[in-house]
Order: structure tokens, then C-alpha cells, then sequence
């Protein structure tokens, strides 16, 4: 371990930062971490025809924009906006339906390949029984 460069830090030591690292980030305000330019945006105006959404449901919608304009917000336009905002909010009620539906682990695929009409099978032909082989003849 002499080979070492003295600059290297140890295993241990990389992990005790790491945790310092994660501890002061879940104790900073999630403000200072974002762009100034896009902390609160506008609320938008939905068209008549949105769905209702529960307070949960849109508290997701709204958390889910969020993080989309945080990522890719300094990249679109006004007009992407608007459309981000419409389609998240039409995908929330088809989101809250399948998460309603019971699941387990061991459940199996809820989609089984089923006829919906038995057909008559027809009988298959007897296999051809394979001749004996013959004896090698000697002359």
C-alpha cells in the first residue's frame, strides 16, 4: 500500500464526505438549487373540456410540470408549455385508474390469449410408424 499517491483518499474517508455531501443537500432550500427564471410559473388557464382533477391528483399534475420546466424549461416555448401542462393534465385520470386496480407481487399477467368460440380440433394423423431396419444381408 506504500505505492498509494498521498493525494488518494481512502474508501472510508470518501464515504464519510459522500454522507456530509447528501446531509447538507436535504438540509439546503430546494429554491437555492433551481433556476431563478423559472421558481414559480404562471398558472396556466385549462380549457373547458379538463378533466377534474382530485386535490391529489392535481398536486401530482403540478409537481410533475415542475419538474419537466426545471429541467427543460429554459428550452421551450410558450406554446410547449401550454401543451405540457394539457397533456399532464389528460394523463392524471387514466394514472389514477390503474393505480386504483388491486396488484400483488404474485399476481400474474392480467391478460390471458383466450378463443372466444372453442373450434372442433381436428384429429391429427396417426405418425407414420418408422419400418425396422433390416438386417445387413450377407453374401
Amino acid at each position: 500500500m506504500s505505492d498509494q499517491n498521498d493525494s488518494a483518499i481512502s474508501r472510508r474517508e470518501f464515504a464519510r464526505r459522500a454522507a456530509f455531501v447528501s446531509a447538507a443537500a436535504t438540509l439546503t432550500p430546494s429554491n437555492l438549487l433551481s433556476a431563478g427564471s423559472i421558481a414559480t410559473p404562471l398558472p396556466a388557464q385549462l380549457p373547458a373540456n379538463a378533466p377534474k382533477l382530485s386535490p391529489e391528483g392535481q398536486a401530482e399534475v403540478d409537481s410533475r410540470i415542475q419538474s419537466v420546466f426545471a429541467q427543460y424549461g429554459s428550452r421551450l416555448s410558450d406554446a410547449q408549455k401550454t401543451d405540457i401542462r394539457r397533456l399532464a393534465t389528460e394523463a392524471q385520470p387514466p394514472l389514477e385508474r390503474l393505480r386504483a386496480f388491486p396488484a400483488e407481487n404474485g399476481d400474474g399477467p392480467g391478460l390471458y390469449l383466450k378463443p372466444l368460440m372453442e373450434r372442433e380440433r381436428k384429429p391429427s394423423p396417426m405418425p407414420a410408424t418408422p419400418k425396422p431396419a433390416s438386417a445387413p444381408k450377407n453374401s
